[in-house]
């Protein structure tokens, strides 16, 4: 019997097949870093990690043509496959993996693991990973499993949680703007202490800052959430960010690196526009039971503009 996936709910993958598809994207990986060539990773990221992931190796290899002198192969083991069941496309899974990019400096076990987000358009599309995050093993959940092992995938407007999935992205865009309100999210390094750091930045003499932060939660960067034991989710949700950076006459303009020259467009006179994408991972609580805790965020430079 053929199952199409349209209506019956399945897992998402085999862990054979969820183990192939960490084998493709970590081959493809090493191979682009290597080279500093996207177009070698190009179909194998998306979304959130795609887009920070290809305009960084345009970056490097804009500034490094003959590729990475000090490329070293990443590794990725122990891994636990955490494949929800659902009906239709798209569909995902996530990995939970020890990597050999970060260790204690002891015993050379890792301090970190990294989490990662597959995702899958249809039958006929290759399984693309969209996140990539870190965390250290005890600020990991515990996730809701089946009696089969099977994770537990949350339904993006899910009404029994602190905050949909779904309104993540824009309630941290409206979060970021209104400096702190509505406050639905924990205190921590990416929600109120990247505040103060905007605020301390707003105050250098002859340079004015300016920032807007975008909802990014469509398609490819649409939220997946896991359930976890205590009745909240993990949720993965991506978001934008624009920084403009103005310089009264005869001031220089700040962070003029030679990342932010590789992606510009443009002559940076007295204005520097910078684009960012961010990746982040939430714990969101059951609704009444707390506030969102962001657990990991990763953001990166895709383009930047000098007037």
């Amino acid at each position: 019997m053929t199952v199409h996936g349209e209506l019956e709910i399945v897992p998402t993958a085999t862990k054979a097949e969820a183990a192939r598809a960490l084998r493709d994207f970590t081959d493809a990986y090493n191979k682009a870093d290597k080279a500093y060539d996207p177009a070698l990773a190009a179909g194998r990221v998306t979304g959130a990690l795609g887009a920070i992931n290809q305009a960084g190796l345009k970056a490097r290899r804009t500034q490094s043509p003959g590729g990475n002198p000090g490329h070293r192969p990443l590794e990725l083991h122990d891994s636990r496959f955490l494949i929800p069941k659902k009906a239709g496309w798209p569909r995902w899974f996530a990995v939970d993996a020890d990597s050999n990019r970060d260790t204690d400096g002891g015993d050379g076990s890792a301090d970190s693991r990294w989490l990662l987000v597959f995702v899958r358009g249809g039958a006929d599309q290759l399984w693309e990973a969209s996140h990539l995050l870190t965390l250290r093993p005890d600020e990991l959940p515990a996730f809701a499993l089946d009696g089969e092992g099977h994770a537990q995938a949350v339904a993006p407007g899910d009404p029994s949680l602190a905050v949909p999935p779904e309104e993540l992205s824009a309630d941290y865009a409206a979060y970021l703007q209104n400096r702190g309100k509505p406050a639905v999210f924990a205190p921590g390094r990416d929600t109120t202490l990247w505040l103060a750091s905007r605020t301390r930045a707003s105050k250098r003499v002859g340079r004015s800052m300016q920032y807007l932060d975008q909802e990014l939660n469509t398609g490819a960067y649409a939220p997946v959430g896991l359930a976890t034991k205590d009745g909240g989710a993990f949720v993965f949700f991506a978001s934008r960010h624009f920084e403009k950076q103005t310089a009264a006459r005869g001031v220089p303009l700040l962070d003029l690196n030679a990342d932010v020259r590789a992606l510009m467009t443009g002559t940076p006179k007295t204005t520097l526009m910078k684009e960012r994408v961010s990746s982040q991972a939430a714990l969101v609580p059951k609704k009444g039971a707390g506030t969102v805790r962001l657990e990991s965020r990763v953001q990166g430079l895709v383009a930047a503009t000098g007037s």
